[in-house]
């Protein structure tokens, strides 16, 4: 399955927007409560001109003061509850906003835990990294702060539009007659909007995934003196994201000054409209500033839609790169079928008539048929690129095979459940990876048998199984602090850890992929002791280089070529290794 995030899907707004509401089903109550609040917001808000124009026409042009003084404290009070109302509608959409990110990352990151290897071999962590991080923050900052704007200015326009109408049609039909332009200018510019704006997210990705990479690699960096390598990569990267968001902020600005001079327009015909209806006794003086300033209500709004309709187009432009993470499924679905107790003649672990190969590369395996049985040791060896740990790979279920099946205990792999799999069979990789944490945590990463056990407890648990003394060469034992990535260790020390972690497990299946490649012999005889402290029943697998790790194998296979055939004897595999064919 192509799992490329890069490649470009388009959702329609309306069906982009039906499902960014799934998120905020929960908050159903309180959007009521806070379109409530806007409403009212908007109510006084449109209230004030009239009472205003009201107040010149019978109370200022006529000198009743006392009434002036009256309508000047209605207005005193309708401007303090609409500062109360605003500091609420803020509140309830501030809050709606950050519970809808907090829903919305966990999706995007569950989703991606929840999809296979390829997944992740086919997609940059960088750019990963960045829709989960800034991507759900644009479609935050929409919801959290624009769409209470937006809606505000809706319920603001509408109410000016109403009273333009109901104060005077014709006057109120001349001075919304620009906002039809604004409409269709709108409608032409706003797909080149999301577009510009889908392309600078996407080059933010990049970018992010380009620094990702190098500060990953930085210890190769330096080693191989490639600092100009990667800093003339980050460069380009940069160059395309400058380019990028240049050329998205210059069409999110094109609004505003487009709908600033249909405002000043529309501000021109309402005011020689209404000196003119005012010269032949149609209108008044205090009715003509009441509609300036409602024509002011209609346009303002108007102008800040301007640039959150540019939030919006950008909130769209990230939702479709969160969507395509949401919409995908993983091919490697659990298969329904009871698991049977495992027969007395059935081998632990076999493939029948087996082939694969990775999205749209060659096959690497081709119709391989064997059986590995409990409690024996088998050697895989060959050249590389020869399919070894691929082999392996689908031992573990990191992928499924392209044609045939792998069964495990005579029932097939892919009906167990991944928690499973992880309990059954264990893999040790050249170079392990440990968590930021301590020994502790990393040796029991998870092993939910000695979840609760306390370091007394643990303790005696790893002395049963004959690991103390391993535990006693980290300097604080248990409680060793471990950097992330385990770089404050040696290569040594992080394959003790890798080592005792899988023995705890008591696997059925150990895998151990060149995982004594890259350390000393004490080390190794260290390793081997370790492995000495499993169950006899434990089935063990070396992909290796290095003939020593595979002298005292039961069996040894040689994979190459797309085939993996039996090779007999230790001077068999020898010979096999001296003569055997690169794959083509």
């Amino acid at each position: 399955m192509d799992y490329n995030l890069n490649i470009e899907q388009k959702t329609s707004t309306k069906a982009a927007l039906k499902k960014m509401l799934i998120f905020m089903k929960e908050e159903k109550q309180n959007l009521i409560i806070a379109f409530a609040v806007m409403a009212l917001n908007s109510g006084i808000g449109m209230f004030t001109p009239y009472l205003i124009g009201y107040t010149i026409d019978h109370y200022i042009q006529t000198k009743i003061y006392r009434g002036l003084i009256l309508f000047t404290g209605i207005l005193l009070g309708l401007y303090l509850i609409s500062a109360v109302t605003d500091y609420l509608q803020t509140k309830i959409m501030g809050s709606i906003g950050q519970r809808m990110l907090y829903s919305l990352r966990n999706a995007v990151f569950n989703k991606i835990q929840s999809l296979p290897v390829a997944f992740f071999n086919q997609n940059k962590a960088g750019d990963l990294i960045s829709r989960i991080n800034n991507d759900t923050d644009r479609v935050n900052q929409f919801f959290s702060q624009s769409l209470l704007q937006f809606v505000d200015s809706i319920f603001m326009m509408a109410g000016a539009a109403i009273f333009l109408l109901v104060i005077h049609v014709e006057l109120g039909l001349a001075g919304l007659a620009p906002a039809v332009f604004i409409l269709i200018f709108v409608g032409i510019i706003s797909p080149l909007v999301k577009k510009k704006n889908a392309a600078s997210l996407k080059s933010t990705g990049g970018l992010s995934a380009e620094i990702q990479e190098s500060l990953g690699n930085f210890k190769t960096i330096v080693a191989f003196n490639r600092r100009d390598y990667f800093r003339n990569k980050f460069n380009s990267a940069n160059a395309i994201n400058y380019k990028a968001s240049v050329g998205a902020g210059l069409v999110n600005g094109v609004f505003v000054p487009v709908f600033t001079l249909f405002s000043n327009i529309a501000q021109l015909i309402v005011l020689a409209f209404g000196i003119y209806l005012i010269s032949i006794g149609n209108f008044s003086i205090g009715l003509l500033i009441s509609f300036i300033a409602y024509i002011q209500y209609f346009y303002q709004p108007l102008r800040q839609l301007a640039t959150l309709w540019a939030s919006f187009q950008t909130a769209m432009a990230a939702w479709d790169r969160i969507s395509v993470i949401l919409n995908l499924e993983s091919d490697m679905p659990q298969k329904v079928e009871s698991i049977s107790t495992k027969t007395a003649d059935a081998p632990l672990l076999s493939f029948n008539d087996v082939s694969f190969k990775y999205p749209g590369g060659k096959e690497v395996l081709h119709d391989i048929n064997f059986k590995l049985d409990q409690g024996k040791t088998y050697a895989f060896v060959g050249p590389t690129g020869g399919g070894k740990t691929t082999t392996a790979s689908l031992f573990a279920r990191l992928y499924d095979p392209t044609e045939g099946n792998v069964f495990l205990n005579g029932n097939d792999l892919r009906s167990y459940t991944p928690a499973e799999l992880s309990k059954r069979i264990g893999f040790i990789l050249q170079e392990p990876f440990l968590f930021n944490g301590t020994v502790r945590e990393n040796i029991l990463y998870g092993n939910e048998a000695y979840k609760l056990f306390d370091n007394e407890q643990l303790n005696q648990a790893l002395k049963k199984e004959g690991l103390e003394d391993l535990i006693s060469r980290f300097e604080n034992g248990l409680n060793t602090k471990i950097a992330a990535g385990g770089d404050s260790m040696s290569l040594g020390e992080k394959q003790l850890i890798a080592f005792i972690r899988a023995v705890l497990r008591k696997p059925d299946l150990l895998i151990l992929d060149e995982a004594t490649a890259n350390i000393d012999t004490i080390t190794e005889k260290l390793l081997e002791d370790i492995l000495q402290k499993l169950p006899p029943s434990t089935t063990k697998v070396i992909i290796a280089h290095r003939l020593n790790t595979i002298e005292n194998a039961d069996e040894i296979f040689f994979v190459n070529s797309g085939e993996v055939a039996a090779a007999g004897n230790f001077d068999n595999a020898l010979q096999l290794l001296m003569e055997g064919k690169r794959e083509s």
